[in-house]
C-alpha cells in the first residue's frame, strides 16, 4: 500500500510553520517533540505546589540533518512502527535520519542516520548533523559525569520538590555523542550510524538501560525490537473507517498519540506518572498545563483504550492508587473525610492547581476518578485491583468524601452539593451542579456494590445519600438545567450536562435526551475544547440522527493541525498541543457512538448507527472478560468474530459469551474462530450462563 493510501502514515514535503504541531514521540515514560531541545521525563516535575510543572530536560539527540547542496526533503510519520523519518535527496546523496521513542524499552531515545550515495566520486560525501543541544535545564542542575563505556553523561537533581519535604527526583543522561558532521568516503557507496539517549532516575538503571541499547545495536535488533513492540500494539487494537480518508486518518492519529502516552504492554515497573491533557512532550513550566493529570485521564483518554487494553487501563487506576495519600491529605485541608483527588495532579495527590478555586470546587474529579475504576471492573471482573490493588481504598474513600461533603436540606428532604464548579467552568460557586452530583449518586452507588462483592460493610449513609441526593430537572421544559438556577440559553463552556446520557448513563426518556441536546448545543462555545462535539455526537447518535451527529462530530477536524494529525485545544490553533484530551473525546464519538457500545455491570450493550459517509468500521480487539472480539459494522448488518480466548487477570475460568439481540430476542453463542452475522440492529453481548449474585474472588 502507497503512502498515499496509507491511512496509517503521515507525510508531507515541508514541516509545519508552527513548530508547535511536529510530532509528538513518546512512550509512557520519555516524550518528545521531533527535533526540540526539550524532552521530558514521566514524574519528573520541578516546583512547589501551584508552581508544580514538568522539569525540562535537555535532549542530546535534537539534531538535524542537512547538506550544502540543494535538497529535497520529505518527513514521514509511520504510526506502523512509531518512527519519524526525515529524508533529503540532493544530487551526490540520499540522507536519511530517523527517530523513535523505544517501545519495548522505556528509557531509550534513538536517532539512526543512513547515508546512500546516488553518484559515483572520488569526493566524500557529507552531511552536517546542525544540534540545537544545550545540557542546561532551568529546573535541574545538571552536572557532567564521567563517561560511560564512550558515552557522555550528566546528572542532576531537580531544584523544588512538589510539597515541603517531598523529594527531589534525579536524572540522568547518557547518550552516543552526535558529531557535526557524518560522511562516506569515496569508496563507500553506503553507510549508517546509530545513537542512542538514555534518560533514568538512578546511575544504576542509566548504565544498565546503555548497556542494553549498546547490545540491541550489536546484535541488530534495535529498532526490530521496538517495531516489534508497536506490532503487538496494533494487533491487539485497530480502528479502521471505510468511506472518509478524513476520518480515517484522524481515528488513527488518536489511537497514536493515545497509545503513545501509555506504558509498555510489558512494563512492571509501576511507575506510570499519569496522562496529561498534552502528553510527555509537552507540559514545561507555563506550557500545556505545567504536564498535570486532570479528570481528561479518567473520562476522556481512558475509555477508548480501556476497551483494548485491560493492562493498560490498569495503569491508570494504579497511578490513582498511588496518590491516595495525597488525596487523603486534600480533604483533611478542606474539612472533609475521605479522599478528595486533586483537580490538578502531579505524582503524589497533592493539589497542585495554581488557582485555589478549581481544587476547592471542581470536585466532579472524584466520581471521575471512580467511575474509570468501575468501567475496568465491568469489562474485566478483575478484582485483584480492588482488594491487593487497593482500589477499594479509592472507591470507598471518594464515597466518604460525598458524604461528608454533602448538606441535608429538610425543606426538600433532598442532600444538596454547595459551592462547586461543574465541568463548564464559566460557572463557580453554584449549587447542584447536576453533572457533579449525578457523578457522586453513581460512585456512591459503586462504592455499596463493590462493598457487597468484597463482602465489605458499606456505612448505610453511602446508600442513603445516593438515593436522596438532588438531581436538577425542570419538569416544565423537561431537560436538566446545568445547576440551581441556570436559565436556559446560557452560555457554555463545553460538554457538561450532555454528558449525563454518555459516559454517565443516567436514565432518562429519549425525549429529555433531545432537549438536553437542542438546550446547551446553541450555547456551547464553538471555540471551546475539542472534545465537547464528540459527547454531543454521541448523544445524537443515540437518538438515531446519524447525519446531525456526524457534522456534528467534523467540527472537531479544525482542531487537526497539520500533516501530522497532532490536535490543538481550540479550533484556531491555540490551547494545549497534542491535546490527547480532544483525542479522546473523538475517539470515544466512533467507539462508543457509531458501535452504540455501552459498559455495563451484566454485558456489553451495542447499538450501531452509521451515517451515509461511512461504508464500514472494523473495530479489532474488543477486550470483554478476557475475550477479544473483532467487530465489523455495515449498512445493515453487523459481524463479530471471537478471538480464540487468552485467560485474564482475577480469572481463569473465562465466560462463554453469546450475542442477545433486543428486537427479535435472539441468542447467539461465540465460538472462537466463527463468524457471526446479524442485522444491524441493538443488543448486547454477555455471559452465556447465569450471573451470579457475586463474583469470584
Amino acid at each position: 500500500m502507497s503512502c498515499d493510501s496509507d491511512p496509517y502514515v503521515f507525510t508531507t514535503d515541508a514541516l509545519p510553520s508552527d513548530p508547535r504541531f511536529l510530532p509528538p514521540l513518546a512512550n509512557g515514560l520519555l516524550g518528545w517533540k521531533v527535533f526540540d531541545s526539550i524532552m521530558h521525563m514521566g514524574g519528573v516535575y520541578n516546583g512547589e505546589a501551584g508552581d508544580c510543572h514538568r522539569a525540562d530536560v535537555p535532549c542530546p539527540l535534537a539534531a538535524k540533518i542537512e547538506t550544502e547542496e540543494p535538497a529535497q526533503h520529505n518527513y514521514t510519520l509511520d504510526t506502523h512502527t512509531g518512527i519519524f523519518s526525515h529524508t533529503l535527496s540532493s544530487a551526490s546523496v540520499t540522507a536519511s535520519q530517523s527517530l523513535y521513542c523505544h517501545r519495548f524499552y522505556a528509557n531509550i531515545l534513538v536517532m539512526e542516520v543512513l547515508l546512500e550515495r546516488r553518484v559515483t566520486s572520488e569526493e566524500p560525501v557529507v552531511v552536517n548533523l546542525v544540534s540545537s543541544f544545550d545540557p542546561h535545564s532551568k529546573d535541574i542542575q545538571f552536572e557532567s559525569s564521567p563517561d560511560y563505556k564512550g558515552g557522555r553523561h550528566i546528572q542532576g537533581q531537580t531544584a523544588k520538590a512538589e510539597f515541603p519535604g517531598g523529594s527531589c527526583p534525579t536524572v540522568h543522561l547518557i547518550w552516543t555523542p552526535v558529531p557535526s558532521t557524518v560522511s562516506l568516503p569515496p569508496e563507500q557507496t553506503k553507510a549508517r550510524w546509530g545513537f542512542i539517549l538514555i534518560v533514568a532516575n538512578s546511575l544504576e538503571a542509566a548504565k544498565s538501560s546503555y548497556d542494553e541499547g549498546l547490545n540491541l545495536m550489536e546484535t541488530g535488533n534495535l529498532r526490530p525490537s521496538h517495531e516489534k513492540a508497536w506490532k503487538e500494539l496494533w494487533l491487539q487494537s485497530k480502528v479502521e473507517v471505510t468511506g472518509s480518508e478524513t476520518l480515517s486518518k484522524a481515528v488513527v492519529g488518536c489511537m497514536f498519540y493515545l497509545l503513545s502516552a501509555f506504558p509498555s504492554i510489558h512494563d512492571t515497573s509501576s511507575c506510570f506518572g499519569g496522562l496529561s491533557p498534552g502528553g510527555l512532550s509537552n507540559g514545561g513550566d507555563g506550557q500545556d498545563y505545567w504536564g498535570h493529570v486532570f479528570w481528561d485521564q479518567d473520562v476522556w483518554m481512558y475509555p477508548g483504550i480501556a476497551l483494548f487494553y485491560p493492562k493498560l487501563a490498569r495503569s491508570v487506576l494504579e497511578y490513582r492508587v498511588g496518590t491516595i495519600d495525597g488525596a487523603k491529605d486534600n480533604a483533611q485541608k478542606q474539612g472533609y473525610k475521605g479522599l478528595k483527588f486533586p483537580w490538578e495532579s502531579a505524582v503524589s495527590g497533592r493539589e497542585v492547581c495554581p488557582d485555589d478555586i478549581y481544587g476547592q470546587q471542581e470536585i466532579h474529579i472524584n466520581g471521575d476518578v471512580t467511575l474509570a475504576f468501575q468501567h475496568y471492573l465491568y469489562l474485566t471482573e478483575d478484582l485483584s485491583v480492588f482488594t491487593e490493588g487497593k482500589g477499594s481504598e479509592v472507591v470507598f474513600g471518594v464515597a466518604d468524601y460525598w458524604v461528608s461533603r454533602v448538606k441535608w436540606n429538610p425543606d426538600d428532604q433532598k442532600y444538596h452539593l454547595l459551592g462547586v464548579m461543574p465541568p463548564d467552568e464559566y460557572y463557580y460557586n453554584v449549587n447542584n451542579s447536576v453533572y457533579t452530583n449525578t457523578v457522586a449518586k453513581l460512585s456512591l452507588q459503586f462504592a455499596v456494590e463493590l462493598a457487597d462483592l468484597l463482602q465489605h460493610s458499606a456505612p448505610k449513609e453511602w446508600q442513603e445519600v445516593a438515593e436522596r441526593i438532588e438531581i436538577p430537572f425542570d419538569q416544565e421544559l423537561q431537560y436538566h438545567p446545568e445547576y440551581d438556577g441556570y436559565s436556559k440559553g446560557q452560555p457554555v463552556k463545553q460538554a457538561d450536562t450532555v454528558m449525563l446520557g454518555y459516559p454517565l448513563g443516567l436514565p432518562m426518556l429519549p425525549e429529555v435526551r433531545r432537549n438536553d441536546l437542542e438546550a446547551y448545543e446553541p450555547v456551547t462555545d464553538p471555540n471551546g475544547p475539542a472534545m465537547t462535539w464528540g459527547m454531543f455526537a454521541i448523544g445524537w447518535l443515540e437518538l438515531g440522527e446519524a447525519e446531525k451527529a456526524q457534522r456534528l462530530l467534523e467540527k472537531c477536524f479544525k482542531n487537526i493541525q497539520g500533516p501530522f494529525q497532532v490536535w490543538s485545544e481550540s479550533s484556531d490553533g491555540s490551547g494545549a498541543v497534542n491535546f490527547l484530551t480532544g483525542m479522546g473525546g473523538f475517539l470515544q464519538a466512533v467507539l462508543f457512538g457509531y458501535t452504540g457500545f455501552r459498559v455495563q455491570k451484566e454485558c456489553l450493550a451495542f447499538a450501531p448507527m452509521l451515517p451515509d459517509e461511512i461504508c464500514e468500521l472494523c473495530v479489532r480487539g474488543i477486550n470483554y472478560l478476557g475475550n477479544q472480539m473483532d467487530w465489523l459494522l455495515r449498512k445493515d448488518d453487523v459481524c463479530v468474530i471471537l478471538r480464540e480466548q487468552t485467560g485474564r487477570a482475577g480469572n481463569t475460568n473465562p465466560h462463554k459469551l453469546q450475542v442477545v439481540l433486543k428486537a427479535s430476542g435472539a441468542k447467539i453463542p461465540l465460538k472462537p474462530g466463527q463468524p457471526v452475522t446479524f442485522p444491524r440492529e441493538a443488543g448486547c453481548i454477555c455471559k452465556m450462563d447465569p450471573p451470579s449474585s457475586c463474583w469470584p474472588l
